[in-house]
């Protein structure tokens, strides 16, 4: 649990100077800089999609894993308490899109195959090395973010906290399951949430994101019948 931890530590901080910072930048660089990280993270979820190995397992995982989201609705739930916590602490009329914020910040640091390797190494290994490099990378964009998306990146560190700190305990128990088509599987789909994300960011698309969060674990089942 320590690298998630430090994850978490690095999420926090480096949102907290992206925050400060965000009062010296003009609207309209705020603007591009946005624009700019949706295509840098739609660079991301495309380049992760060519780690799938079986587009069948990839659809069957994104279909059922849709079905389940909008059955439990998780994006209407998630965004119910992101507005409840947005209206008691920042008040309704806030201009930064705490809920945007959160959502695309949880799921660029915590999607990814960074991610899982880096749990499995923790969980089974004692090794958070890769962690401790992925802390790295989240800090440094955590600030790009919470620079543009404001306080919601803050908040997203309790995803990363709660996540990562699951998948940790997961893969103690789910060892023999997560071979490397598995992990592979998981990063094909976990990315294309990520070009979803993205287009959203784009102002392309209203997508549901948080919805789609089940389909991310279901290669797990779906690989031991195919």
């Amino acid at each position: 649990m320590l690298g998630t931890v430090v994850n978490t530590i690095a999420v926090i901080l480096g949102a907290g100077i992206g925050l400060f910072v965000k009062k010296g930048i003009p609207e309209r660089i705020g603007n591009s800089l946005m624009k700019g990280l949706g295509l840098c993270s739609l660079y991301i979820g495309i380049s992760g999609t060519f780690k799938g190995e079986d587009t069948l397992i990839m659809i069957i995982s994104i279909v059922v894993g849709i079905i389940i989201g909008e059955g439990i609705d998780i994006d209407r739930r998630v965004n119910s308490i992101v507005r409840k916590i947005e209206s008691k602490f920042f008040g309704k009329n806030d201009k930064n899109n705490i809920a945007q914020g959160f959502i695309s910040a949880s799921l660029l640091f915590c999607v990814g195959s960074m991610t899982l390797v880096g749990v499995m190494n923790a969980g089974l290994l004692g090794d958070n090395t890769m962690l401790y490099t992925k802390s790295a990378m989240d800090f440094c964009s955590s600030i790009i973010f919470a620079s543009t998306l404001g306080v919601g990146v803050l908040l997203s560190a309790i995803f990363v906290l709660i996540y990562q700190g699951g998948l940790t305990m997961l893969t103690i128990y789910a060892a023999p399951l997560l071979n490397n088509q598995v992990i592979n599987e998981m990063t094909c789909v976990g990315s294309l949430i990520i070009i979803a994300m993205s287009l959203n960011i784009l102002g392309i698309t209203k997508i549901k994101l948080m919805n789609y969060i089940p389909a991310m674990f279901l290669p797990i089942v779906v690989c031991m019948f195919m």
